[in-house]
């Protein structure tokens, strides 16, 4: 016996018939003689639909009622899917955030979880019932109901999981896996088996939508391992395996040697900036870098150039294209500090990078990388790095030719 949480997106669940089908998938689970957990997301749609009529009320919300708006959404799918497993013969019981309890701080609208308290799960589910647990939301240290922000129903379910010392997580979306790069724009790309949470964790940060950035990292923290898999495969429970995540070590202890490159990532909602003639002294960085992160701007590429005189610098770096005008006008507020000459800002471009744990212990990937481009005249404007990633940035026209030369040049395109 095992004992597993199963999470279900809102497309998953996103009217009766599919919530059926959930339910379903849910008592094969159980059938196999394991012990489930179910977290879920709203309905699709039903979240948009209550955001937009906080912003119809005031677009400037107290957040605490935000949340006790947006928050219903889940509430509705959890008592749903309860029933519909009701329907099926399954023993099933629905818990809202704070009956558990799961206890987040008090960041309303983008709160983290502290702490969920399973010993009354524990108890049920040991007596064969299966509880119904909504994602993306929480309880505050002050008893107010908080949500986790856009993509907190995947987070909800690794908690979970960590919290139930649960065998496995399977996430189940919309797409049946993990693949080298997005197969819209790559016919031959292939679904990856198993990935590390360091590959996964690049890539979710990099554009790939299939998980949540902080549910990889929650994951990787606490050692949950993952899978991801499809709703919409014919097949109940995980008869047909998706993509597991998982550490590096479980991966060398099958016998499986990483490739070198696992997947190319694109991102299009980049944007640029240059800051020219800047005077070179020590602190200029912070004094540019500082209003920014004042103002919860997150910087990603950055480059530096040093004027031939050595007295002045350029400076370069992405920002979210939706921080943009935001991040423009910080700049432009500290320019008598700064000194600077203009503001350059340019939002068609695209981040495009090639990752892989295998590049610790292979070099020359770097080198392929920039040959490839070049080959296809794509001009490099940035290059970022860390251990087991090369980020470039391109002009957004080239994104398409980039991804698909890169995915053929590091071998990645299915037989």
């Amino acid at each position: 016996m095992a004992r597993i949480v199963l999470k279900f997106g809102g497309t998953s669940v996103g009217d009766t018939d599919r919530i059926k089908n959930v339910a379903r998938k849910v008592k094969a689970e159980v059938a196999r003689g394991n012990e489930v957990a179910v977290v879920v997301s709203a309905m699709s749609g039903a979240t948009n639909q209550l955001i937009k009529w906080v912003n119809e009320i005031t677009p400037l919300h107290d957040p605490r009622e935000y949340d006790v708006v947006v928050a219903t959404g889940e509430q509705v799918t959890i008592g749903l899917l309860a029933m519909a497993l009701q329907q099926e013969g399954v023993n099933s019981r629905s818990w809202v955030s704070w009956q558990l309890p799961i206890k987040t701080d008090s960041a309303h609208s983008k709160a983290r979880v502290i702490e969920i308290d399973t010993t009354e799960m524990d108890k049920t589910m040991s007596a064969g019932e299966v509880p119904i647990v909504p994602g993306f939301q929480g309880v505050s240290p002050e008893g107010r109901i908080t949500t986790l922000g856009r993509g907190g129903s995947d987070t909800s379910a690794v908690a979970l999981a960590a919290a139930l010392k649960a065998d496995r997580c399977d996430i189940y979306t919309d797409v049946d896996g993990v693949y080298t790069t997005d197969p819209r724009i790559v016919e031959k790309a292939q679904k990856i088996d198993r990935v590390t949470y360091e590959e996964m964790l690049e890539m979710a940060s990099l554009g790939s939508k299939v998980l949540q950035t902080r549910s990889v990292e929650l994951a990787m923290n606490h050692h949950v391992r993952v899978q991801v898999l499809s709703s919409f495969d014919e097949a109940l429970g995980s008869d047909l395996p998706g993509t597991l995540v998982v550490d590096e070590e479980e991966i060398m202890a099958q016998g499986l040697e990483k490739s070198v490159v696992s997947g190319i990532a694109f991102a299009r909602d980049e944007a640029k900036i240059t800051v020219t003639q800047v005077s070179d002294r020590p602190g200029v960085a912070a004094a540019i870098f500082g209003p920014l992160a004042e103002a919860n701007i997150n910087v990603d590429m950055i480059v530096q150039n040093v004027s031939l005189d050595g007295s002045s610098t350029d400076i370069t770096f992405t920002v979210p294209k939706a921080d943009l005008a935001r991040a423009v006008q910080r700049l432009e507020q500290a320019k008598a500090e700064l000194h600077f000459s203009e503001i350059k800002s340019d939002i068609n471009v695209s981040k495009v990078s090639v990752i892989g744990v295998g590049m610790r212990s292979h070099a020359g990937v770097a080198l392929k990388m920039f040959e490839t481009l070049a080959a296809k005249g794509i001009n490099i404007q940035v290059i970022s790095t860390s251990e087991i990633k090369i980020s470039v940035l391109v002009a957004a026209e080239y994104t398409e030719l980039a991804v698909r030369a890169l995915h053929t040049a590091y071998e990645l395109d299915a037989a």
